[in-house]
């Protein structure tokens, strides 16, 4: 519609949510952005005539709007932003002045049986009450102080080779599953990044892509099996992996997609052959694992999966450096003995 200074405005409204001008113009970036994050309750204005000053709702409301979220990658600020939602839909209401240091130990001890949960929320916490002493809300950290929860992990598990093996047994070349699943072993990527490759990111016989977390850009020299699976695949698509509507995959329905093919490996009396936990960021660790194997260095490792420190990929080279000096050391025995 045109307004009174004559300025064509376009205009957005949610069930439940007053009407909205969205900024730009139609199928412009500007536009698409706004339109997409108001389809999906991400406006920070909405509801924001019904946000208290002072309030913890405020307060993640305009940390949102901070320089430290915004460059945040995509990913991350989604998922900070479910964690913060959750945290908001609870405690939103409570003024920030208020919140003390027991009340910050009586919220993590909420979450005690999901440990790595509680100190992902710990952090968050710290974050936002660093934002609140910046905007003046505040002169302390109620955080300061508290521990995080100890707990023991190993992390998304590793697939094995035995586990490989079993995957491309069941899903045969020619297959979604067996395409996304080459992508990420053959890649090392996560599956930020997996999703969104297509042909525009191939030059010559190198796949070239700026990881969505990090910013960092790798060039990937194409193995063959995925050269030749690339081969037959259609070159009007954007991006190599589409959902059965023939459009791409988010991270989160990716993630979701896999874990269902992952199940779907049975034998023929329908018993699973696969361990539960195995996942698409498994893969990465199995090709960093695999390249380890054969002798490549924390930097050359580093140059394929984008890591930022070498203590990220150290691991693998150590690991495969003890199994081959247990091969040396055996074989050395048996040298010994035949003599």
């Amino acid at each position: 519609m045109i307004d009174r200074t004559g300025t064509a405005r376009w205009y957005f409204r949610r069930p439940g949510f007053p009407r909205r001008a969205l900024p730009g113009l139609p199928w412009s970036p500007q536009f698409m952005a706004e339109y997409a994050a108001a389809m999906e309750g991400q406006r920070d204005d909405i509801g924001k005539s019904k946000t208290i000053p002072g309030s913890i709702s405020a307060l993640v409301v305009s940390y949102y709007r901070s320089s430290e979220f915004l460059a945040l990658a995509d990913s991350t600020q989604r998922t900070t932003r479910n964690i913060l939602e959750r945290f908001r839909a609870e405690h939103g209401h409570k003024r920030v002045a208020h919140l003390e240091k027991r009340h910050v130990q009586s919220i993590l001890s909420e979450k005690a049986t999901t440990p790595t949960a509680a100190n992902r929320l710990l952090r968050l916490i710290r974050g936002l009450m660093i934002h609140a002493i910046d905007l003046g809300w505040r002169r302390d950290d109620p955080s300061v102080g508290i521990k995080k929860l100890r707990h023991k992990t190993v992390g998304f598990r590793t697939w094995e080779e035995e586990h490989i093996e079993s995957f491309l047994s069941h899903h045969k070349p020619g297959t979604r599953a067996h395409l996304a699943f080459s992508l990420l072993l053959y890649t090392g990527q996560r599956r930020s990044d997996v999703v969104r490759m297509g042909r525009q990111h191939i030059r010559g016989n190198v796949l070239s892509i700026t990881q969505q977390k990090t910013g960092q850009t790798v060039d990937i020299r194409l193995h063959g099996e995925l050269r030749s699976i690339i081969d037959t695949l259609p070159r009007d698509n954007l991006t190599f992996i589409l959902s059965d509507r023939g459009k791409p995959l988010t991270p989160e329905s990716f993630t979701n997609w896999f874990k269902q093919q992952v199940a779907a490996v049975v034998d023929q009396d329908g018993n699973r052959l696969l361990p539960d936990g195995l996942s698409a960021h498994g893969l990465r660790k199995a090709t960093c694992r695999r390249l380890a194997a054969v002798g490549c260095s924390a930097h050359e490792i580093m140059a394929i999966s984008g890591h930022q420190t070498l203590a990220e990929v150290t691991r693998y080279t150590i690991a495969a450096n003890r199994i081959h000096l247990a091969e040396r050391a055996v074989t050395a025995m048996e040298k010994k003995e035949r003599v």
